[in-house]
């Protein structure tokens, strides 16, 4: 099967043409996006489903990760999770199951029509029995099941290699690994004293997702966990790595993102951003925050907005949901839901810095006609989460203003007087 990008090079695939009107974009200028690496279109062909594009001259996507845990395995639960995700704005999914019946509960997500992500990692870990005892070739299986499956893109932590091993070994930091797949990859190497097949193998890696149109998306498993890590040298040397391991992608054909950058100050948030994007000749970039504080837990979904918002408006292209949840429990589908508007959220914001005159949305003039009309209805249709804007009003009744300004509503009476002059 011939790759995305190479039938991007002669002419606007289907999967292109569907995605460029979605982003209204003219559909050859995103299909040289394509062929140049700077624009992905996850949609695996064993399982189709509407494209979405992420990446260069493209609106900023949102991911949500559902799954099970050890600790609470709840199927029905998950699916409500990634139903609710959907229902607010949520353009990918990512199943992170390690509790359960993993395939079986990874189907369930397959079927809905979004694009899916994986790690495969995680199955592999579940298989083995440790981390320890993963080989290159249970890996590899692993990861060919879940292509064969439909996943669309997949999390691979290629860049957590031995010479990554040695710069955390150097410049020791607090947290040390706070990446799941992360770890387990350092525990593969140290305890089997081998290098991470992923990067060893990383060319039958590439067979593998060329041979199902897969997107690998290369994983920050060295990510810093706390602000206080955010200049050790770990990071910065996968950050390389992971640089050689675009451009190697893109000669073989194969569509991948990059994955960064973890908790930083927000001061950082524009630097780190820019120097992945130099490194890998500016490929997609996916991120879990950036987490820009360690000391709100509970409001992480906030923090994490706050630092998308900003490496949004510097050219990241793809936020993950981060719950309220997010350091303390698995989530709950509320949780779900007010991550992942408030994902929405910092994409948008993004959107509109992004470019020199960032992403015109005819909704920010719309909403500001509208309330200078004091039209609630149109407010509610025109907001980003409606209903809550709508429950809020309605609390204290239906009022032609709020109920904090009520008749001294600075909006009505600047309105009535101007409309007195004009008749005077």
């Amino acid at each position: 099967m011939q790759s995305l990008i190479r039938e991007s090079l002669s002419g606007v695939p289907t999967e292109v043409h569907e995605a460029a009107h979605r982003e209204g974009l003219a559909p050859r200028d995103l299909a040289r996006l394509v062929a140049r690496g700077r624009a992905v279109i996850p949609v695996n062909p064993a399982r189709p489903h509407p494209p979405i594009a992420i990446g260069q001259g493209c609106r900023v996507k949102v991911n949500v990760n559902v799954g099970t845990s050890g600790e609470r395995c709840d199927e029905n639960l998950e699916m409500a999770k990634a139903r609710a995700a959907l229902a607010n704005g949520a353009d990918t999914l990512m199943d992170l199951s390690t509790g359960g019946d993993l395939p079986r509960m990874r189907k369930k997500i397959l079927d809905l029509p979004v694009p899916v992500g994986t790690v495969p990692v995680y199955e592999a870990v579940r298989r083995a029995g440790n981390a320890a005892d993963v080989d290159a070739d249970l890996l590899f299986s692993v990861i060919r099941d879940h292509c064969r499956e439909g996943v669309d893109f997949l999390t691979l932590h290629c860049g957590v290699n031995r010479q990554a091993l040695e710069a955390l070994h150097a410049d020791p930091r607090i947290m040390q690994v706070v990446s799941r797949g992360g770890a387990f990859h350092v525990a593969m190497m140290v305890q089997r004293e081998e290098e991470n097949p992923l990067y060893a193998e990383f060319d039958y890696l590439l067979e593998i997702l060329s041979e199902y149109s897969v997107v690998a998306s290369l994983g920050d498993g060295m990510r810093p966990g706390c602000l206080q890590d955010a200049e050790r040298r770990a990071k910065s040397v996968e950050y390389l790595t992971l640089g050689s391991l675009a451009q190697r992608s893109l000669e073989a054909g194969v569509q991948r993102m990059v994955e960064g950058p973890g908790h930083i100050p927000l001061t950082q948030v524009e630097y780190n951003v820019r120097m992945i994007k130099e490194l890998t000749d500016d490929a997609p970039l996916y991120l879990l925050g950036p987490l820009v504080t360690d000391i709100a837990p509970g409001y992480d979904h906030v923090v994490s907005a706050i630092g998308g918002a900003v490496a949004a408006m510097h050219g990241a292209d793809f936020l993950c949901m981060v719950s309220p949840s997010e350091h303390l429990a698995l989530p709950q589908e509320e949780d779900i839901v007010e991550g992942t508007r408030v994902a929405k959220l910092a994409a948008h914001v993004g959107d509109l810095c992004r470019g020199p005159d960032g992403h015109k949305d005819p909704r920010e003039l719309q909403m500001a006609e509208a309330r200078a009309r004091l039209d609630w209805e149109e407010q509610f249709r025109l907001a980003l989460s409606g209903d809550a804007a709508r429950k809020v009003h309605r609390r204290d009744g239906e009022l032609e203003t709020c109920s904090m300004c009520g008749e001294l509503c600075a909006v009505k009476l600047v309105r009535e007087l101007f409309e007195k002059e004009r008749k005077g």
